[in-house]
């Protein structure tokens, strides 16, 4: 197999030769569906995993004698999941969906009855099924000509073929839910423990944004004739649901798959949630819905998820930046222990268990001091720190309150670390005696280098009169909202919610105002945009001021 890095070499090549890697194609999509709900599990295996029937890998080769099987000669690697393609600078990979490569040539092209994807050619023959599977096995295009060297020349059963081109098929675009001739629907969702004041602070910001785009939209207007001016088409009103979730985590599916058929949305922009995102998650990815910058310290990451983008890894990066630096503490002498303490109903528990696999081989033995939830918290944490001496790496996955109660006990440990995200960042209540040994992850920029690209919102907050309850919250509310629209101008009337993803992965690490994060990238399978953190210490016994006690740090 070829490396993933080899793959993204050969992929950057295509797009700047400006090749196709399979057809020519004309690119659009009518006002469609998200993706094709598809029954044809064997040409999806094929498109997607690069696995033909009885679990077998698909194999191709270059011209240049580059062999590729499996995983890394699957279609979606070039083409994405959308089957619209991509685009990088002035190249061009082709959109290989049915609807474009079975369409009739045009005698004008500037008729195309198909809307605006940059780069799209117009002028060839439709394909066929037959002249379709040749292009697939031997890089002859529909005009006869060789494709790109760089597109493989597979070795694919009858049978395997017939389920492919069904499949590119129905790729093809229909109606997409949430999304009309004058209207975008949009959702956000809060579960029942996330925060009141961050609850407050978000929705007043979407709210604000939401009222904003709609007055600077126009009425829709005619459809264009001339296919380079479809990028100007009249915008859509966006329209917000609130979807507030109730009960048990068991039951938020249940009522997320109500919501969905009562009130159909193209896709879910921010949300707030507690302890526990797993169903919000996985319901959006069932329904291949994206869910784009949810406002949450614990993101699911699977494997092979899609449709849910994250801003950063919350508390599971801070568990690898304390992992780093352990990492780079000399052994001491006599026994070392990794003591982890939090409540026991908080995401401090995922955050332990992660730090736990991050230093597994480090030689430091592993304790969890669990604290009950309701409990009062200096008796628990004296309970806790029980023990705990100089040799002891202590951290500390606690909350403001808990923090604040830790002015009662003495710091026995020489390596303390804590949590910044749940703590309140620099503005956690740690007591004087705490400060000058405490380290804090911090999976954020730093507070100087970050303020011009943080004035920005929060001079949008002030004009608008938004109250500040959670800078962080707010801001990155505000960076959804405006990743959605620009990637949705760059959509122009192209609706296809895994292609609204695919756009951002492009877009992403183009923008410049990106708040609390130096840079935003997401490259192809990639779910969190900040890669990265610091570890802090404080200046001062006492003060919000904060000083780098570590680099910036990729995990």
């Amino acid at each position: 197999m070829i490396a993933g890095q080899v793959i993204a070499r050969l992929r950057s090549q295509l797009w700047s030769a400006g090749l196709c890697a399979v057809l020519v194609a004309t690119l659009s999509l009518a006002s469609a569906a998200p993706h094709a709900v598809t029954t044809n599990a064997a040409g999806e295996a094929l498109y997607r995993f690069g696995r033909l029937a009885a679990d077998q890998p698909l194999r191709g080769e270059r011209e240049s004698g580059v062999h590729v099987e499996g995983a890394d000669a699957a279609c979606v690697n070039c083409h994405r999941r959308s089957g619209l393609g991509a685009v990088e600078g002035r190249s061009f990979i082709p959109p290989i969906t049915g609807q474009f490569l079975f369409h009739p040539k045009l005698k004008n092209p500037e008729d195309l009855d198909l809307p605006y994807i940059e780069g799209a050619r117009v002028n060839r023959e439709p394909y066929t099924d037959e002249t379709l599977a040749r292009a697939i096995r031997k890089g002859i295009g529909v005009d006869g000509r060789a494709l790109s060297y760089l597109m493989p020349r597979y070795a694919i059963d009858d049978d395997s073929m017939r389920s492919l081109i069904e499949y590119l098929r129905q790729l093809t675009a229909k109606n997409v839910p949430g999304v009309s001739d004058s209207t975008l629907q949009l959702a956000t969702i809060i579960t029942p423990d996330a925060d009141p004041l961050k609850r407050q602070g978000m929705l007043a910001v979407l709210n604000e944004y939401f009222a904003e785009k709609n007055a600077t939209t126009r009425a829709v207007s005619p459809t264009m004739r001339r296919y380079r001016k479809m990028m100007f088409r009249a915008q859509r009103r966006w329209q917000l649901h609130v979807w507030e979730l109730t009960g048990s985590a068991a039951t938020w599916e249940a009522q997320l798959q109500r919501r969905l058929a009562a009130e159909p949305v193209f896709a879910v922009i921010s949300g707030l949630g507690g302890k526990d995102w797993a169903p919000i998650h996985h319901f959006c990815e069932q329904s291949a819905l994206p869910c784009l910058f949810p406002n949450i310290e614990l993101p699911v990451l699977g494997e092979n998820d899609f449709h849910s983008l994250y801003l950063s890894k919350g508390v599971l990066l801070e568990a690898g930046l304390i992992a780093s630096q352990l990492r780079e503490r000399p052994a001491e002498p006599g026994l070392r222990r990794l003591i982890q303490v939090y409540r026991g109903n908080d995401v401090g528990a995922a955050a332990a268990a992660a730090l736990d696999a991050a230093t597994d081989g480090s030689g430091l033995k592993t304790l969890h001091r669990v604290i009950k939830a309701g409990t009062a918290a200096r008796s628990e944490l004296a309970a806790a720190l029980k023990g705990v001496g100089l040799a002891d790496v202590l951290v500390l996955w606690l909350r403001p309150a808990d923090i604040a109660a830790l002015g009662a006990l003495a710091p026995a440990s020489s390596a303390i670390f804590m949590s910044g995200q749940m703590a309140g960042l620099e503005n956690a209540p740690l007591p004087p005696a705490w400060r000058m040994t405490t380290r804090l992850a911090y999976p954020y920029d730093l507070p100087d280098l970050r303020r011009v690209r943080v004035d920005y919102p929060l001079g949008w907050f002030t004009i608008r009169h938004i109250p500040i309850v959670d800078l962080q919250v707010q801001a990155d509310t505000y960076l959804a909202c405006g990743l959605l629209s620009e990637t949705l101008n760059h959509l122009a009337d192209t609706f296809v919610r895994d292609y609204l993803i695919e756009r951002i992965e492009l877009m992403l690490e183009r923008r410049v105002i990106t708040g609390y994060y130096p840079r935003l990238s997401l490259a192809q399978g990639q779910r969190v945009a900040s890669k990265g953190g610091y570890v802090v210490r404080f200046k001062n016994p006492s003060g919000a001021q904060i000083i780098p006690a570590s680099d910036w740090i990729i995990p």
